[in-house]
This record gives structure tokens, C-alpha cells and sequence, in this order.
């Protein structure tokens, strides 16, 4: 049996890709975070725009440029152009046969850069201003328009409204640092040609399925897609047609279509490869956060009235120690060699020798012998110290063994970032007599990331601003309350910072579980607006309860020290109390920027709600883009 699962996976790898799909993979990512710092292009007047200019401008161009070329250099496409012709490349089939109908042809993007990529644009938008003398090239994305567009040529009628909406909630799901790592992205190509490889099968086999895969490979796959040729000739070559990608069904609940086609993937893969197809880093993160409904241009930033002298001094006035944090599924796959009258009723639980802010007590996890339901855990820690995983019956709760494994040794010595093996567990001392327990335990994990910093907030004194041993000021602050929000304009020896804190959590912070938080009072959000980042940035997350303050991984220490500032001059009244009374030493431990940790042996558990985006197992199959199964500390399927 294993050898035969080795050998379909060894076949898998075989599959022929055309495209570098991990430099891609990367661009693909970077392009994401670009258009959704134009959010505009999501919806509205602007989205209307964009898709008028794709039709009767870009394609056009486009088939020029691919019947002959127009220019030496490569032609890059406008950033609102790119969107929607990113979008409609994500349903391979309609798009190949819009182009064929339209130019006879596949339009490509060979010889096309990104907008996004560093090339001159010059040579393009002289062409694009000889073609279109009263169309930009460049469209101001805060503009703007009136729906009174002149269809000028054929275009296709595919619904690109419809299908950006459902493309628009994707970047969030892949936006997470581990999904630049070169190891992870190799990790998710393999996985990919896995996934073509079950469904070339499943075809073989004459099922009709619905494929639903993963973000890692949701990932790999769009970005396969966003070549249309070779995806034409390197999926033909794999498996026959054209692989179909149906983002139309997007009903994540129990039971309906993605739910149990996600199931059901998930046993094909692991009876025909031997391993889970569940991974860290990989699974439905949950509905995006909320928008704030407010973007830097809405902000006034001229209303401060200190003026300071830009300075290079007082740069690194603190050093905080940093940290790593990886995140880690296991799964309990099997046990044997159980005593006589504990074969059901069985649990596990798992923590750290030496607990950390991140993982600081017990989750626990039931085993599928016992529930006939499929549980994976995910939870957050840092890549050093030893899990200790105990083995534990129901009634009476007891310990029936222990076994402790090294994270630093699994880290360094799994290329695949995935592990499964037996473990013998260290019995209890009323079993001694008896053979040892082993549990069959399957891990995945994320290669480590830097963390955010975590520090202890404690209150002096009040006081508006920070300054050097000459009495130089170094931050200073100029504060207004509205109903909603603080903001906070900071004023440093390097310029000015706009950073304004909500009420509650907000942005990377939100938790959308579906269920009504009764602490939220309990927290405030800063956001930092810039250019980068126009409708903000969640940097911190303060908990006036316990005092913590979470600070995001790459935030330069002036903002959380004009945050701190803040916090003590105009939060006096609650954070006082709190720290006064509750919160010396320790407190509520914040995991991943978006779950409190649950209290001491209890666990979040949540319905698994899979679902993916479109995997296609023969033409009419496909899935959504915002499902996967869905997020919590516990898995269920």
C-alpha cells in the first residue's frame, strides 16, 4: 500500500509545468497586494471603468501587439487593465474561447510586463496615445465616472463584475509571509501537480467529482492560469482538456457542495498519496476584516502644527528582542497497542515544555477513532522547545502517556514542512506493566516568520511627548477624539506619522467567527495610514484588560512609542484600573493577531464549513475562492 502511494506521487511530480511557477508565484502575490491598495477597482464607478478600458482598449492593444510586434521593448499593461484581465484569465475556458472568437487566438501575456514591474512604460504609452488619443493610459483610481461608455468594438460578454467581486476577498487568503517562502512555494507547486494528478484519476475512473484544494495550491494553480497558453498546452499534455476553474459556488456551510467536496478530496488525496491533505498556512483564514470605510485621502493631514528638523539621530533609541512564530496543524492519525478497556472515549492534549506568548496551555484534540469525524488542530508558536503530547482517556480523566517532541528538530529536518511517524509514549505509572502506547501523529507547519513584538504597557505619568537627554524632542503629539476614533498625528525627527485608534478590533485584528464579542470594549486598534497603505494598516492591538500590547512584525519603534504615549495620556481612566488591578504580569495571551487564546484546557472548536476555490474535476465542476475549510483552533471534516 505505501509503496503504491509513493509511486502515484512520484508520477505526480513527473507532470510537465512550463512556467516558473514559484517566481511567479511571488509576482503573482506582489500584484494582489498592489490592486488592493486600490481598492476601488473592487467595485463601483471605477470597476466599471476598468473593465470598459480591458474590453475596447487593452485587448485590442493586446491583439496587435500578439499578431505583430508593435514596439521593441515589452508592452505593460495599465494596473486597472491588468485587474480585469487577471480575472477573466481565472475561467480558462471562457477566456479561451472570447479570445478565439474575438481574434481567432489565445491573447498571451508574452512580451507583456506587469504594471507593477520596474520596466519603462514609455514605448507603451506612446503606442497606447497614438490608438486612444482621448483615453488616458493611467486612470486616476479616485475619480470618478459617469456610466456612459460608447461600446467602439466587439468584446466579450462574460460577466467581469461578477467575477472580480468574487476574485476581490482572494488576496486576503493568501496574504500571509509564508506564502513568499521559497520552501513553502516549492511545497505548494508539488502540491499542485498532486492535485492534477487526482483529478487526472478521478477522470481515468470515469468519477465525476468536485475537487476542492487548498490556498497553497489555490495559489499555484490562478498563477498557472495567468499564462494561458502554457496552461493550455501543460494541462492538455497532463490530462487530456482544459481543467475548468469554477469560482460560482462560494456556500461554505455544512453539508452543501464545497463542504463535502472538500471531504471528499481530502480522502482521495490521503488513500492515493499516503499523507493529510490538510496544511499550516494553507486553510480558510475566515471572512476578510471589515473595511474601515476610510482611506488616507479622506484624512486631513494638515492640521498639525509642529514643525521639526529631519533628523537621523534618534533612530534606534530602543532594541526590542525578536521573535519567530510558526504555525502548526496536527493531527492525530492513529493509536495502538491500547490496554484492554481503553479503547474508546480518548482525547489528547498538547502544549510546551516551556510555554511561550503564543502557545501558553493545553489544546486539546479528540481522535478520529473515537469521533468517525476527521480534527485537525492549528495553533501558533514559537520554532524552539519541546510539544508535549499526552494521551488521555474521558473517564476518569487520567494521563495514560506522555511524549515529547523537539519543534527545533523537526524544523531542520523536514524539507516538506510535513511529518508523520509513530510515537511511544512514556506510560503512566499504573500502566507501566504494560506495552507502550504509540499515537500516529501527523504535523504541518509554516517555515518560521518574524512575529509581532510583544510588550507590557505600564503607566507612569501623563505626558505628550518624548525627548533626548538635550531636551530635544523626539516625538510629538497632537491628539482628537471622535466618536468612533482617536487619531494621533506623531510628529518625529523623520517626519510625521497618521495614525488613528479605534474602538475595538479592527482590520488584521478582527476575528469573523461569527459569534458577538462580549470583550471587545476591551481592546483599541492603531492604524497607520501611508501611501503603501491607504486604507491603513492594523500596527497594534492594545488590551486595556491585561495591559498587552501586540505590535505588528516590521513596525519601526517611533509608532508604537507614539502609540504608548497615546494610550497613557488619553486612556488613563481604563488602562489604570486594569493594570492597577489586573494586570502585572501575564495576562491574556493574543495568538496570531486574531484569537485570544482559550482559557486552560479548553478548545474553540468550530464546524469545518470547507470549501475552495473551484477545483475542477471535469467541465462543470468547480468551487469558490473564498472557501476552505474554516478557521478556529480546531478542524473538523
Amino acid at each position: 500500500m505505501k509503496r503504491r502511494q509513493e509511486s502515484e506521487w512520484e508520477e505526480a511530480q513527473k507532470l510537465a509545468i512550463s512556467v516558473d511557477l514559484v517566481t511567479s508565484a511571488k509576482q503573482h502575490l506582489r500584484f494582489l497586494a498592489e490592486v488592493d491598495r486600490n481598492r476601488t477597482l473592487y467595485d463601483g464607478p471605477i470597476l466599471d471603468r476598468a473593465i470598459y478600458r480591458y474590453k475596447h482598449y487593452w485587448l485590442p492593444l493586446l491583439g496587435k501587439h500578439t499578431e505583430s510586434t508593435i514596439l521593441e521593448g515589452p508592452l505593460v499593461v495599465p494596473l486597472d487593465c491588468e485587474w480585469i484581465w487577471h480575472c477573466h484569465k481565472l475561467n480558462p475556458v471562457r477566456y479561451k474561447a472570447d479570445c478565439e472568437e474575438l481574434y481567432g487566438r489565445i491573447l498571451d501575456n508574452k512580451n507583456v510586463m506587469s504594471a507593477i514591474s520596474p520596466t519603462c512604460r514609455r514605448q507603451t504609452e506612446e503606442i497606447w496615445k497614438r490608438m486612444y488619443p482621448y483615453e488616458p493610459y493611467e486612470i486616476n483610481m479616485s475619480s470618478q465616472f459617469l456610466k456612459n461608455f460608447i461600446n467602439s468594438s466587439m468584446s466579450t460578454h462574460y460577466d467581469l463584475v461578477s467575477a472580480v467581486k468574487r476574485q476581490s476577498p482572494f488576496f486576503y487568503q493568501v496574504s500571509g509571509s509564508h506564502m513568499n517562502d521559497d520552501v513553502f512555494l516549492e511545497g505548494a507547486v508539488a502540491r499542485y501537480k498532486g492535485f492534477l494528478h487526482l483529478i487526472k484519476r478521478n477522470w481515468e475512473n470515469s468519477k465525476r467529482c468536485f475537487c476542492v484544494p487548498t490556498y497553497d495550491i489555490d495559489l499555484i494553480w490562478h498563477t498557472h492560469q495567468l499564462y494561458p497558453v502554457s496552461y493550455s498546452k501543460d494541462v492538455m499534455a497532463a490530462l487530456g482538456k482544459i481543467l475548468e476553474h469554477d469560482d460560482t459556488d462560494s456556500d461554505r456551510t455544512k453539508g452543501k457542495k464545497l463542504d463535502t467536496g472538500f471531504s471528499r478530496t481530502t480522502k482521495q488525496w490521503e488513500d492515493m498519496f499516503g499523507c493529510r491533505y490538510w496544511r499550516a498556512g494553507a486553510m480558510y483564514r475566515g471572512q476578510a476584516p471589515s473595511p474601515l470605510g476610510l482611506n488616507l485621502s479622506q484624512l486631513d493631514n494638515q492640521w498639525w502644527d509642529k514643525k521639526m528638523v529631519p533628523s537621523n539621530e534618534n533612530q534606534d533609541m530602543v532594541s526590542l528582542h525578536r521573535k519567530t512564530v510558526m504555525e502548526i496543524m496536527i493531527e492525530i492519525v492513529g493509536v495502538k497497542d491500547l490496554p484492554q478497556g481503553l479503547k474508546g472515549s480518548l482525547f489528547v492534549t498538547i502544549n510546551k515544555k516551556q510555554p511561550d506568548v503564543f502557545l501558553n496551555n493545553k489544546r486539546n484534540i479528540s481522535i478520529l477513532c473515537n469521533t468517525k469525524e476527521k480534527q485537525a488542530i492549528v495553533f501558533q508558536c514559537e520554532p524552539k522547545g519541546d510539544l508535549v503530547i499526552e494521551l488521555m482517556s474521558y473517564s476518569p480523566i487520567k494521563t495514560l502517556g506522555t511524549t515529547s517532541i523537539s519543534l527545533k528538530g523537526i524544523v531542520n529536518s523536514v524539507s516538506r514542512l510535513y511529518a508523520e511517524e509513530w510515537f511511544d509514549l512514556v506510560p503512566d505509572l499504573t500502566l507501566v506493566d504494560s506495552k507502550p502506547i504509540s499515537v500516529r501523529i501527523a504535523f504541518s507547519f509554516t517555515p518560521p516568520i518574524l512575529a509581532h513584538y510583544m510588550v507590557q504597557m505600564v503607566r507612569h505619568f501623563k505626558y505628550h511627548s518624548f525627548t533626548d537627554e538635550a531636551n530635544n524632542d523626539i516625538i510629538s503629539l497632537q491628539m482628537r477624539d471622535y466618536q468612533t476614533r482617536k487619531e494621533v498625528i506623531g510628529l518625529t525627527s523623520c517626519g510625521g506619522t497618521h495614525v488613528i485608534v479605534f474602538r475595538g478590533r479592527k482590520l488584521g485584528f478582527e476575528i469573523n467567527d461569527g459569534k458577538k464579542l462580549k470583550n471587545e470594549e476591551h481592546f483599541m486598534t492603531a492604524v497607520e495610514f501611508s501611501m503603501e497603505y491607504p486604507y491603513g494598516k492594523a500596527i497594534a492591538l492594545f488590551n486595556l484588560k491585561s495591559a498587552i500590547i501586540e505590535i505588528s512584525e516590521e513596525e519601526p519603534l517611533v509608532v508604537p512609542m507614539i502609540i504608548l504615549a497615546f494610550l497613557v495620556s488619553e486612556s488613563s481612566s481604563n488602562c489604570g484600573k486594569s493594570c492597577n488591578n489586573e494586570g502585572k504580569g501575564g495576562g491574556e495571551a493574543i495568538t496570531n493577531g486574531i484569537k485570544d487564546s482559550p482559557p486552560d484546557g479548553e478548545d474553540e472548536v468550530k464546524s469545518s464549513n470547507c470549501g475552495g476555490c473551484g477545483g475542477a474535476c471535469g467541465v462543470s465542476c468547480g468551487g469558490s475562492c473564498e472557501g476552505h475549510c474554516s478557521g478556529g483552533d480546531v478542524y473538523r471534516n
